[in-house]
């Protein structure tokens, strides 16, 4: 979903009022996927954590339009989505310079794209659990049948 998204968006001209901070000088070498896989397995990223994530594409595009997810956003997005996803839903989380260190930027640029993302959002980073419900029905639904939901008593 997240490499469909970036391709279309990718096809937008990109305009100097359109730049935001999360924005990189030139896409990252590495894919979307691997990155992905990075943050989960370093950081530990539970199911909740990462459906958040994708929430947050849809709640920080409504409230800072100029944000799109493309090659040159993504992965900062990324980082940050799952920095303030895990503080917001988990006990326990790690500290902010080890997700900079798994994220791959500094852990001053980290701080200044959380506060950014926070103060964007109106510090709403908690959402209702039907809500990602609702998210993780329709990621099931995209994959075309090799998933299926499971009801509440588990058939």
């Amino acid at each position: 979903m997240l490499q469909e998204l970036v391709g279309l968006n990718d096809r937008i001209p990109l305009s100097g009022a359109g730049l935001t901070r999360f924005h990189s000088r030139a896409p990252p070498t590495i894919s979307i996927t691997d990155y992905l896989q990075r943050l989960s397995i370093h950081a530990s990223l539970q199911q909740s954590i990462l459906l958040s994530m994708v929430y947050y594409i849809d709640i920080l595009s409504t409230h800072y339009p100029p944000f799109v997810v493309s090659s040159l956003t993504v992965h900062r997005f990324l980082i940050t989505a799952a920095t303030v996803a895990s503080k917001g839903l988990c006990d326990t989380f790690l500290t902010n310079s080890f997700y900079a260190r798994v994220g791959g930027i500094s852990l001053v640029e980290l701080n200044m794209l959380e506060l950014e993302f926070l103060v964007r959002v109106g510090w709403r980073i908690v959402p209702k659990p039907e809500v990602l419900e609702e998210y993780y029905r329709s990621l099931v639904m995209r994959m075309g049948g090799r998933y299926r939901v499971e009801d509440d008593e588990g058939g």
